[in-house]
């Protein structure tokens, strides 16, 4: 009896790949068990970190509640822990490692917002915050800090308030200027 194979959203994954984009990079992994490649249960922020070396994205809770590991998916902020990187075939992600100008290596403007006005202590849930605003400014650029605090309402801090946080974004917002 010959033994059925495994699929994912209806396809074999023997011998399937995907294709998708980080920071602008093309990335084709291959489906499977072998090195370099991904399983269908890898989560994003797994294969990121793990298969592809960019360890800016941090992973604190893996369960979607805290935002440490936010990315943006097709311009989306998505918590990467609960995104299957198979997901993501086709799409588009940008990561904090992907912020910085590719031509000068300045930090994004966001970025830059954060370090002036001290908007992080520790640092591991920066580059979630960083990623969420991101995604607000990017369909928003003249935000509230309301809206500025709804949008980072699901990522946490445990070492400092988010008024830093809000001021450092509202600072690069249109209405900040």
């Amino acid at each position: 009896m010959k033994a059925k194979k495994k699929t994912v959203n209806g396809c074999s994954e023997e011998g399937r790949s995907i294709r998708f984009v980080v920071n602008g990079k093309p990335v084709e992994l291959d489906v499977g068990d072998g090195p370099g490649s991904v399983r269908p249960s890898d989560t994003l922020a797994h294969t990121l970190r793990e298969t592809l070396g960019l360890i800016g994205t941090k992973v604190s809770c893996d369960h979607g509640a805290c935002g440490c590991c936010t990315v943006l998916v097709d311009d989306l902020s998505v918590n990467s822990c609960m995104t299957l990187t198979i997901e993501c075939d086709g799409k588009s992600v940008k990561t904090i490692d992907g912020l910085r100008d590719p031509a000068t290596g300045a930090l994004d403007p966001l970025q830059q917002a954060f370090i002036d006005h001290t908007a992080f202590q520790c640092g591991f849930c920066t580059p979630g915050m960083i990623m969420s605003a991101k995604a607000l400014l990017q369909e928003n650029p003249s935000p509230t800090e309301t809206e500025v605090k709804e949008a980072l309402s699901g990522n946490f801090c445990r070492c400092i308030s988010h008024y830093q946080v809000v001021k450092a974004v509202m600072s690069v917002s249109g209405k900040g200027r």
